[in-house]
């Protein structure tokens, strides 16, 4: 399946299950006890159709995450476009006016369905308290939710809800794939062009890199000038030789789009990367500014490997430990060295170039 088209229906389930579950949340907040309340003022025997309310809640929840998630979909397409004030400026016009046709058409069903005459002539939502009561719920809800997402970006993809748990509070092991990504001839490329262009280079350079991540399962560890870390969980980024299959896609995208940096740069981007794998520590560290944080010797081992790609002239060097849990050919790997000695560690390594499959 596509990465786009996966990353549609990813979305369209987790919008679903949140708006379903806050559309179920207003209508037990109105209605769940009413019954109870108005019998205080009348001896009329009263009859609210709670069931068919939490029915009701459920279907327009449905709705609203089709929308939402087409919505948002496409501005997360337009986001390398668009200022994010202006961004969130159209949505909440569009979100605004989804309301009131939404609410309208439900109005209108209901009318048909009781046989009664409701208040839903044309503005009738300017001075209806009850459609600003549901305005007001939908906005704080859709912050909630964009809160999560924005959060979820943020810590990689599963990890702000452990991050929620105070999972990482204590320091916790685990096997990852670490790969170190650099700019090749950067100091050259930054004199030619000058600092502020060279830092819009290096950013669309990282944008189409960004639209290769989700493909293979992978996550950016952090940002350092005009390097990247990426990692997966072991499991992630061997399957399917997920860890090496991105830098080709990488490597591949930015061939295509040869002639945009040709043109706006006069350079066509090379980068060179490092791959090594075992385990490290997992932290959530600082207060004023949370982060994972990542410890270990598997940091140090990948970003020495790919410092050596310009020693050898390669674009990929992996360690063994790689090799070992990918499955390619002998034809598509060369050993670099039997035991290479890495700067500042006593442990000699095997080290590997591999090319493209």
């Amino acid at each position: 399946m596509p990465s786009k088209v996966k990353s549609f229906f990813q979305l369209l389930l987790v919008s679903s299950i949140f708006w379903i579950l806050a559309f179920t949340l207003f209508t037990a907040i109105r209605y769940v006890g009413l019954e109870q309340q108005l019998k205080l003022f009348t001896d009329e025997e009263l009859y609210l159709p709670i069931k068919e309310y939490f029915s009701l809640s459920i279907i327009i929840g449905l709705i609203v995450s089709v929308f939402y998630t087409i919505i948002e979909f496409i501005f997360d397409s337009l986001s390398k476009r668009l200022i994010l004030g202006i961004s969130i400026i159209i949505k909440s016009v569009i979100y605004f006016i989804l309301v009131i046709v939404l609410l309208s058409s439900i109005s209108f069903l209901l009318e048909m369905e009781l046989d009664r005459d409701l208040s839903n002539d044309r503005g009738w939502w300017k001075t209806n308290l009850r459609f600003w009561i549901t305005v007001l719920y939908f906005v704080v809800a859709s912050i909630v939710f964009s809160l999560f997402r924005i959060a979820n970006d943020r810590f990689g993809r599963g990890n702000f809800i452990q991050v929620l748990i105070g999972k990482y509070k204590r320091p916790k092991e685990q096997e990852h794939v670490l790969m170190f990504i650099d700019l090749k001839d950067s100091t050259k490329i930054a004199e030619r062009l000058g600092h502020k262009k060279y830092s819009q280079f290096i950013q669309d350079c990282f944008i189409d890199l960004n639209l290769s991540l989700s493909n293979f399962g992978a996550e950016v560890y952090q940002y350092v000038g005009d390097e990247a870390v990426i990692y997966w969980p072991s499991n992630k980024g061997f399957k399917n030789n997920n860890c090496i299959n991105l830098f080709f896609a990488f490597q591949n995208r930015l061939k295509r789009r040869s002639k945009y940096y040709s043109k706006k740069y006069t350079f066509n981007p090379e980068f060179k990367a490092g791959l090594h794998f075992g385990k490290l520590m997992v932290a959530e560290i600082g207060t004023i500014k949370k982060d994972l944080a990542f410890h270990g010797d598997v940091i140090n081992t990948a970003s020495r490997i790919q410092s050596l790609c310009n020693n050898f002239s390669k674009h990929l060097l992996v360690s063994e430990s790689i090799l070992e849990n990918l499955n390619i050919s002998e034809t598509h790997y060369q050993l670099i060295s039997q035991d290479m000695e890495l700067k500042g560690k006593e442990e000699r390594l095997k080290i590997y170039a591999i090319s493209k499959a």
